[in-house]
């Protein structure tokens, strides 16, 4: 084998990865825009092809149907927006900042941002529309969401504790639902500093020194 003939199919390697790549994108990116506008049940395959570009034997080679397709674009917008809280935490600790309560809202004021950046997505995921074991898989990560959230308030692990953390996050995942409503930004903005100001009132802990 040459080094020409080395370097060849590494290249060619590279080369198929980017094309998949972009055609698991582009089939996203439609399906992203059918689901919007149709909702789960209403939304065809056909009618994502069409908007794709590409065929029905490349979406179900991608993802395996619509079902699958539906939960691809949830699993996304879900670890975008913890993607954007955790970065958001991260760099106000970098900064110097150590209140868990502080932390907490910054993270809440990211994963908000977001859910006005993507409100498109963030309205149809709070809809009841959507694929068998889509329930289930939303609950499994909100006791996911809880339990970070419950190591980032640094709270106990008893009931008050317990029920305290629900209520917190359950002010941002409202938010969330009102803000994929809102007309405008400005609006979403009042919504988020609403959502923040109960948090802070509710935040009855304290925060550490």
């Amino acid at each position: 084998m040459t080094a020409n003939e080395a370097g060849a199919a590494p290249a060619r390697g590279a080369w198929k990865w980017s094309r998949t790549a972009e055609t698991r994108r582009v089939i996203l990116d439609a399906a992203r825009d059918v689901f919007a506008e149709a909702g789960f049940a209403d939304a065809s395959v056909a009618r994502v092809v069409e908007k794709a570009g590409s065929s029905v034997g490349s979406l179900y080679h991608h993802f395996g149907g619509k079902a699958e397709l539906f939960l691809a674009l949830w699993e996304e917008w879900q670890s975008s927006q913890e993607h954007r809280a955790a970065s958001a935490v991260t760099a106000a600790r970098q900064a110097g900042e150590t209140r868990p309560l502080a932390l907490f809202v910054t993270g809440a004021r990211a994963f908000l941002a977001g859910s006005w950046e993507g409100r498109e997505l963030a309205a149809l995921f709070v809809e009841k529309d959507g694929p068998p074991g889509f329930e289930l898989m939303r609950r499994s990560r909100g006791h996911m969401w809880l339990r970070q959230n419950s190591l980032l308030l640094e709270i106990d692990d008893d009931p008050i504790g317990r029920v305290t953390v629900a209520v917190l996050t359950t002010i941002i995942g409202e938010a969330g639902r009102e803000i994929g409503t809102s007309r405008s930004r400005a609006e979403a903005e009042e919504i988020t500093d609403a959502a923040v100001e109960m948090i802070e009132r509710l935040a009855v802990f304290g925060e550490h020194a």
